[in-house]
């Protein structure tokens, strides 16, 4: 939990330093200050393993992401729109913080997945500077990049 705590902080920094993703930031280091991977990797070219609360609370994420997705486009949200989805995200992606148990690899890379969900829910209810669609954004691409580097059946990119 400490290890999640510390990541979610990066991923929060990194935001605030206008940073899309916190892999995006590290791009070369390929370790963060804390040990902890600083950018997205396969599995020896293999996604990385997942376990059913991760993947059910990510799903739950897309979804309410993929209904409004065209509003987001069309910037047609209201506040109250992007809070919902904030904390929509927030609230899964505490169940993933206390209900996900992956081998340690998997779970340092998900911590950068997760960084980047909470700073996209942040900037959705107004508690960054951030512009709430620029945390939409953020966390369709965390969403992105969780598709591309871990294992979930049917798993469709929202772009």
């Amino acid at each position: 939990m400490e290890a999640i705590m510390e990541t979610v902080l990066y991923g929060v920094l990194a935001a605030a330093l206008g940073a899309a993703a916190p892999w995006v930031v590290a791009a070369e280091a390929p370790h963060g200050h804390d040990g902890h991977p600083a950018q997205l990797q396969l599995d020896h070219g293999r996604k990385w393993a997942t376990d059913e609360p991760l993947r059910s609370n990510m799903s739950a994420i897309r979804a309410v992401l993929e209904t409004r997705l065209a509003a987001l486009h069309r910037g047609t949200l209201t506040k109250a729109d992007y809070q919902v989805i904030g904390a929509t995200v927030e609230h899964h992606v505490g169940k993933i913080v206390a209900e996900c148990k992956l081998p340690p690899q998997a779970d340092a890379m998900l911590h950068l997945v997760v960084a980047d969900l909470i700073a996209g829910a942040d900037a959705l209810q107004g508690k960054t500077p951030t512009v709430p669609s620029t945390g939409a954004r953020q966390v369709v691409q965390a969403l992105d990049a969780y598709g591309a580097y871990f294992q979930h059946p049917g798993w469709q990119p929202l772009h």
